[in-house]
């Protein structure tokens, strides 16, 4: 029994001998170690990332940060603020990550082989005005490609779908609203290779039709025109094709460029000869593109799902997308868990031209955003985080709009094409300024008129400026205050003149870079006119509500009745009840004179304007 014992405790003492050199060699080791001195700190690290990086305990990380009140457990983000207060309180020097070499991996450019080029279907977009047949038409071409096991089920699954036509695949994206297109392409997206311009032949050109018009041209897509409604005794085609033909899309039986064709789509006639000619016209344009590399497309549109989670629709532009491809998206990232196609069903890949919801995303990605497949994850989450930030240093700094002033300065450079959209009272007026416009010439420059209309500036206007990079001129036109604070948030420029030559000799200026302005008009507040009186000696008096900013006396304004500016001058007098006040803001009421006129009615509205000084 004492030779048991002994036998026990010189093991005992043997394993305790082994345990102290061990902790010998570990500590010499560590301390042969170079000393941290840097700490580099990387967007969405998390505390235990963070420990590491320091190389401490994390433990001992989360009793630091208790001491500075903040409660966090190691898989936690820490923000920037905190890991720099434990970098001092290590001694040690705080940086931020630089991802050079991943931000040129996200912006290098690929390039395809010839020899593995093919051809694409064409992504085709319908629009038009409305009760002109877009909806009729969409679901006559829908349901032309259904088979007959399907006849009768079929249910839209996303917002795009495939027919095929001839043994060669189109693709339909369902129309997106004006606004909704030019978002899209406002983020740098050009989805959109034909579009179909949908005019009802008994009705004729229309507002709606001119915009899908100015849209298409803006983000230069090939046009065909499908004249619908051929059914009806009252159609008149002939008439269809001289409106259009004034607004330069000229027919091709008249010796122009464009396509037309005649359909109805209640009764389906003439859709075959419609896809024919979407067919044409993509053989024309030499559609190709690369199956073999990894894809590369854009966001349709994104939701979130409850059950699903993140869910986006995407059409591959180029490559071929498989299921556990790593991506990203905009500023979000993922990997495709599962994938379906326009009808609902689960496949494996989706080749270019084809739209296809996915799921696997770590957030919502915006309509319009890039998609691109990349081989390694780490660098899929690291190019994320890189264009969240770049997407937030650019939405808190301010953007570089084109304006009249800087214009020459741009031109000698990349800027050489000044682009307008303008907005007049009347028609006479926009036929004027573009009669006068054409007869300025600056050699290095030219003018292009992206869009004009009749009445208000609107938040379609806005949206298309800064899509195109376009300045928006308004001659006797009011502009409302959600569109002029939107104008602000997108930095477009808005100009407003009453004489047709201050405008001629503002742009002439400014393609020849003399345009020095002292002050320019600075809009302050709006007002609405609630109710009207009328008093012998003083004329009339108006009660109205200051809706946004502020009115001052003396202040120039610009009373605005439908759209239209029907007087400019000052104020006669302001006042809050029977007081005569300086200033009156948003939310109160107030009653005003005009000086030297006195016809002001009940729903005008009053904006509000000082002269500021341009730096």
């Amino acid at each position: 029994m004492s030779k048991y014992i002994a036998k026990k405790k010189f093991n005992k003492n043997r394993e305790d001998y082994i345990e102290k050199e061990n902790n010998l060699i570990n500590k010499k080791k560590k301390s042969l170690r170079p000393t941290k001195t840097t700490v580099i700190y990387k967007q969405g690290m998390t505390v235990l990332e963070l420990a590491e990086e320091m190389d401490k305990p994390v433990t001992e990380i989360i009793k630091k940060l208790m001491f500075l009140r903040v409660m966090a457990t190691q898989n936690q983000e820490i923000s920037r603020e905190n890991a720099e207060l434990l970098a001092m309180e290590y001694n040690l020097e705080f940086k931020d990550e630089v991802i050079t070499d991943v931000t040129r991996f996200d912006e290098m450019e690929d390039f395809d082989k010839p020899e593995d080029l093919v051809n694409r279907p064409p992504v085709v977009t319908i629009m038009g005005h409305v009760d002109h047949g877009k909806t009729t038409l969409l679901d006559n071409i829908r349901n032309a490609r259904v088979v007959d096991s399907e006849a009768g089920g079929i249910t839209q699954h996303i917002g795009a779908y495939q027919v095929e036509k001839n043994g060669q695949k189109i693709t339909f994206i369902d129309t997106p609203g004006h606004a909704a297109f030019t978002e899209m392409r406002a983020r740098g997206a050009r989805i959109t290779d034909i579009v179909v311009l949908v005019v009802a032949a008994d009705d004729g050109v229309m507002p709606q039709t001119r915009e899908a018009i100015d849209h298409a041209r803006a983000s230069k897509c090939a046009i065909i025109v499908a004249v619908n409604k051929m059914d009806k005794p009252s159609a008149n085609p002939d008439r269809v094709k001289q409106e259009l033909a004034d607004l330069d899309l000229l027919p091709d039986d008249w010796g122009g460029e464009t396509p037309y064709c005649l359909i109805s789509a209640l009764k389906g006639t003439g859709i075959d000869n419609l896809l024919d000619t979407i067919q044409l016209v993509a053989e024309m344009l030499e559609l190709k593109a690369n199956p073999k590399k990894p894809a590369v497309g854009t966001v349709i549109e994104a939701k979130l799902d409850k059950g699903k989670g993140p869910v986006a629709t995407i059409l591959v532009d180029n490559g071929t997308l498989r299921v556990s491809d790593s991506f990203v998206a905009g500023s979000t990232y993922g990997k495709v868990r599962a994938m379906a196609n326009d009808l609902g069903q689960m496949i494996e890949e989706a080749l270019p031209g084809q739209a296809v919801e996915i799921i696997g995303l770590a957030d919502v990605p915006s309509a319009g955003d890039p998609f691109k497949v990349f081989n390694d994850e780490k660098s899929v989450r690291d190019i994320a985080t890189e264009r969240a930030q770049r997407q937030f240093d650019k939405q808190h700094s301010t953007k570089q709009a084109v304006s009249l002033e800087d214009f020459f300065n741009r031109a000698e450079g990349k800027l050489k094409e000044l682009k307008l959209i303008i907005k007049a009272d009347v028609q006479g007026s926009i036929e004027a300024f573009k009669g006068s416009i054409n007869k300025i010439t600056v050699e290095g420059t030219s003018i292009d008129i992206v869009r004009t209309g009749v009445g208000a500036i609107t938040d379609t206007d806005i949206l298309l400026a800064e899509a195109s990079e376009a300045i928006i001129i308004g001659f006797g036109v009011g502009t409302p205050s959600t569109v002029r604070e939107l104008a602000e948030e997108k930095a477009v420029e808005i100009r407003t003149y009453r004489v047709i030559y201050e405008a001629l000799d503002d742009i002439e200026a400014a393609m020849k870079g003399l345009l020095d302005p002292v002050f320019e008009q600075s809009v302050i507040g709006e007002v609405e006119v609630r109710e009207t009186f009328n008093v012998s000696k003083i004329g009339t008096i108006a009660g109205c509500m200051v809706t946004s900013g502020i009115i001052r006396k003396n202040s120039i304004i610009k009373l605005v009745r439908d759209g239209k500016i029907i007087f400019e001058g000052k104020l006669g007098s302001l006042k809050r009840f029977k007081d005569d006040v300086k200033e009156v803001k948003q939310g109160y009421d107030c009653g005003l004179t005009l000086e030297n006129y006195n016809d002001v009615k009940i729903g005008d509205v009053i904006e509000v304007y000082m002269m500021k000084e341009v730096e």
